[in-house]
């Protein structure tokens, strides 16, 4: 496999970034949710512990790909005979996850900073963990959070559909 995309498939470069964020963003929505329901301070500080640097490496990851993208690679040609709403609509999704990301991402350092969370999360009680509710960025991180949920539902769908419906092995271009 070539680092570079071709016209028929993407590059070692993109797909290994695209995996990594994919299994990163679905461990991170799980360790929203577990977050979000701890039952208490101690659990909710070993989640963030985990979730905070998890949730840097996405945001690198995914500026890494957006430079990629700019600077060095180009994307394939789109697959034969899909229809343009199709390719309209993989456009926009795709541009909604890179804007839903960097918007989650940057909610998140928002809500740590406003809080004064860190030292609570990185080594202090968490006793000290502050209120996350009282910050309107925790309302944001919430509803970003869904909506990026519901995109990746939306992204993945279109590709198992692609895949298992239309059979056009769309996700080949997409693997190692």
């Amino acid at each position: 496999m070539q680092l570079k995309s071709v016209s028929n498939r993407y590059g070692a470069v993109v797909v290994t970034i695209h995996w990594l964020t994919a299994l990163s963003i679905f461990t991170l929505l799980g360790l929203g949710l577990g977050i979000a329901t701890a039952p208490d301070a101690a659990s909710k500080a070993a989640l963030l512990r985990l979730h905070l640097p998890l949730a840097i490496v996405v945001l690198v990851l995914t500026l890494a790909r957006i430079l990629w993208w700019w600077l060095a690679d180009k994307r394939p040609e789109p697959v034969a005979g899909s229809p343009a709403w199709q390719e309209r609509l993989a456009w926009f999704v795709h541009r909604a996850l890179y804007v839903a990301i960097l918007v989650q991402c940057s909610l998140g350092i928002g809500l740590v900073a406003t809080t004064g969370a860190g030292p609570a999360i990185f080594g202090g009680s968490p006793a000290d963990l502050p209120d996350f509710s009282a910050s309107p960025a925790a309302v944001g991180h919430a509803i970003g959070g869904v909506v990026l949920a519901g995109l990746v539902a939306l992204h993945a769908g279109a590709a198992l559909f692609h895949q298992f419906i239309q059979r056009d092995h769309l996700l080949r271009r997409m693997w190692f």
